[in-house]
């Protein structure tokens, strides 16, 4: 058994007990006489180390062993003796021994002259004042080892990022000035010349054509060497979906006429990949289905998802299964390195209590960051269906031309990931015009809708450890002006209920009902606004608790129409690509043939 005497220093205790192997191994199995003794000897060295690397060069350390067996008296050895392997073998073999430790660590040095010089020269070297920030070692500072060696690789890392590519910083030496307690510290430095980015050769590429990658790197020969550049540039490379692996490293040992050469190296990821998608709620019903990418279609990154989908099973806002099939076509830097073009083809069939709709969509559209934060799209949207609503058949040829433009400073790439900080907003309008079909006649209008959501990670207030417990708001709001209600097609028009709006109501469930039936008319406005709580329980579940209100109404201002709240709760189990949500949400207002309540089930947060 041993026994640590704290010396009310934290990171000194901490040092000391990841640095005992008394301590650690105290656990494991029991050792004879020699090795137990050696053990000894050995934390001896550990200790000191533990207590210098804090500053510490005048402590002491003091190891006692005792017997502890009924009826003796404890005896005490000198831990540092030639013959403790010698009293540990005198001791019985029932009897147990105890190990006391006891530090003292004494005063604190700090830090006295620092030098930097060449080490050919041993002139000194001069640095820039950012030089010399990253360096940060001064003259009375404590004399904690992790500070002194932590200094010289952050002046490499200054130095380098400043174009010296062939910077060298050594392991320092220390000198120690125990009559004025102190540590002087000698670094020799070479920083090199000014680089520039050489020639940058790629390899490894296969099926990607190298031109692409040529013009997706967001370094240039010529430019000046800097690491945090570079390495950009390879992340970038990396999330383009087709390379597992993007590698770089310094192309040569010497500066080659002023410049230093660059080595990319990729591995390109399996073309093919097959997935399936599935969900549920109570009144959308089953959704799921199969679908297949192809990656790099043309060598450019392009990338086609083909994908078959059955809905509607079981739902009670669902008359019968429908399908959803759908092309998706993607390439990125259309016509520019920021600007991504897609396209999508798509067959449908939706059975709806409210309506029921057959259709064939083709939407073309571009999405152009122009910030860090901020991207805008435009595009083109060609729509011919035939929508049953409330025993009247009717034929529409849409055409619109949506463009928007949306805020993200929340750092998830990936849309299954929940957020925990920053905010996402998005604001749309959507031109159109209804052609004159049978039974319908034209009208022009524009859709018009904004949604903005926020997270608060609670740990800025002292609640909970960062991620564990956020708190998520979401508001939506839409108007349609140009046209009245029934002059506008059934699936262009604004609803509200499900996990999207308000649960706890189902799908269209919020809003104008035909003749108080199950049978939704749909809106010219809507608001919607979710507050929701989530928090983690150990390492893989949690759970949820929400608020939902909106309301849908027959003018094109928000705030009119009947407002309908929703409650309710849920768990989480999270998985490596992203938690796995079951909620429940119960109506406080619902009306005469709402659901009493819903169950939504699917991968990732609502919002």
């Amino acid at each position: 058994m041993t026994q640590l005497k704290p010396t009310g220093q934290g990171d000194l205790d901490a040092a000391i007990k990841a640095s005992s192997d008394l301590l650690n191994l105290q656990a494991t199995h029991a050792v004879g006489p020699f090795a137990l003794s050696g053990r000894i000897r050995n934390d001896y060295d550990r200790l000191r180390t533990a207590l210098e690397s804090c500053g510490y060069y005048e402590g002491t350390v003091t190891i006692t062993l005792h017997r502890t067996g009924a009826g003796k008296d404890a005896v005490k050895v000198d831990g540092q003796s030639a013959d403790v392997a010698a009293w540990i073998d005198s001791v019985p073999a029932k009897e147990k021994i105890a190990v006391d430790v006891t530090v003292e660590k004494g005063p604190l040095y700090h830090v006295g002259v620092v030098t930097l010089h060449d080490p050919k020269t041993d002139a000194p070297v001069e640095l820039t004042a950012q030089q010399k920030a990253a360096f940060g070692l001064k003259s009375g500072m404590p004399a904690v080892a992790e500070t002194v060696l932590g200094a010289g690789g952050h002046l490499l890392d200054a130095l380098r990022e400043d174009g010296h590519a062939l910077a060298t910083v050594e392991t320092p030496k220390a000198y120690l000035r125990p009559q004025t307690r102190t540590l002087d510290i000698a670094y020799k430095a070479a920083p090199g010349p000014v680089l520039n980015i050489g020639q940058i050769s790629v390899g490894g590429l296969e099926k990607v054509n190298e031109s692409f990658v040529r013009r997706r790197m967001t370094i240039k020969e010529g430019q000046l060497y800097q690491p945090s550049q570079i390495d950009a540039a390879r992340q970038d490379l990396t999330g383009v979906g087709v390379f597992s692996n993007v590698a770089v490293k310094d192309g040569s040992t010497h500066a080659v006429n002023g410049t230093m050469p660059l080595d990319f190296t990729f591995k390109e990821a399996k073309r093919h990949a097959i997935g399936a998608e599935a969900g549920y709620s109570t009144d959308l019903g089953v959704r799921g289905g199969v679908n297949w990418t192809h990656f790099n279609l043309f060598g450019n990154a392009e990338r086609l998802k083909l994908a078959a989908l059955v809905t509607g099973l079981g739902g009670s806002a669902q008359q019968g299964l429908g399908y959803d099939v759908y092309a998706d076509f993607f390439k990125p830097d259309f016509y520019s390195r920021k600007q991504n073009l897609s396209v999508r083809l798509e067959g449908l069939r939706q059975l709806f209590w409210s309506y029921q709709q057959t259709a064939l969509l083709a939407r073309a559209g571009l999405t152009r960051q122009i910030g860090r934060y901020w991207n805008v799209n435009y595009g083109l949207l060609a729509e011919q269906e035939n929508i049953k609503q409330f025993g009247v058949s009717r034929d529409y040829t849409i055409l619109a031309a949506p463009l928007g433009a949306a805020f993200d400073n929340t750092g998830v790439g990936n849309p299954i990931e929940p957020a925990t900080h920053g905010m996402r907003a998005s604001i749309n309008a959507a031109p159109s015009v209804s052609l004159g079909n049978k039974g319908s006649g034209v009208s022009f209008f524009t859709i018009l809708n904004a949604t903005a959501s926020a997270y608060l990670d609670l740990t800025h207030i002292g609640i909970s450890k960062p991620g564990r417990s956020i708190l998520a708001f979401r508001g939506t709001i839409g108007s349609i002006q140009g046209a009245g209600t029934y002059d506008i097609p059934p699936d262009q028009r604004l609803y509200a209920g499900g996990s999207a709006t308000v649960r706890g109501f189902r799908w269209q469930g919020v809003g104008p009902q035909y003749n108080k039936t199950r049978y939704a008319i749909g809106g010219t406005s809507l608001d919607a606004g979710t507050v929701e709580y989530r928090q983690r329980i150990l390492k893989s579940f949690g759970m949820a608790g929400f608020i939902d209100a909106g309301q849908v109404g027959s003018s094109s201002s928000p705030f009119t129409g009947t407002l309908r709240v929703g409650v309710g709760g849920g768990v989480r189990y999270y998985t490596p690509i992203g938690p796995i949500r079951l909620d429940v949400g119960v109506p406080l207002n619902r009306p005469d043939r709402g659901d009493k309540w819903d169950l939504y089930i699917g991968l990732g947060e609502t919002f």
